[in-house]
């Protein structure tokens, strides 16, 4: 079995699925094995915000029976690609931050990032409303 885990970080909120890519629906799509979505907390700052992911990665691993080896998070800004730091993000706590290396260095587990939007486009094309065609972008 091939398992992906995904988190959308949100201002308000992060949400997490766990998909089994060897399982498909009836629609093709990767079988969701669980879904949580609990409060972030960003209001509270940087260190809450890595707390409600913490515990966003435990309900997961509780409800799906199974642990990360790698999650991909989709985040409300972007990476410098210079100094691996967060900036232009809504969510002001995370900007400046090293969120890639603070959350692998908290789970013990390799991290991916990417922008929210940039994940939402792709997901669109890869498995919503844009699949099949040749060409796609996310508004």
């Amino acid at each position: 079995m091939s398992f992906l885990w995904g988190i959308d970080l949100g201002g308000t909120k992060v949400e997490g699925v766990v998909l089994d890519l060897s399982k498909r629906d009836a629609n093709e799509l990767p079988h969701v094995v669980t879904r949580q979505r609990i409060p972030s907390h960003a209001e509270q700052g940087y260190e809450a915000v890595l707390e409600s992911i913490r515990t966003l990665i435990d309900l997961l691993s509780e409800d799906s029976g199974l642990q990360p080896k790698q999650i991909g998070v989709g985040t409300p800004g972007i990476e410098d690609p210079k100094t691996a730091t967060m900036k232009n993000c809504n969510s002001t706590a995370l900007n400046g931050r090293n969120l890639r290396k603070d959350l692998s260095g908290a789970l013990e587990i390799g991290i991916r990032l990417a922008n929210d939007a940039n994940c939402f486009a792709l997901a669109e094309h890869l498995f919503g409303a844009a699949r099949g065609a040749s060409t796609s972008f996310g508004v």
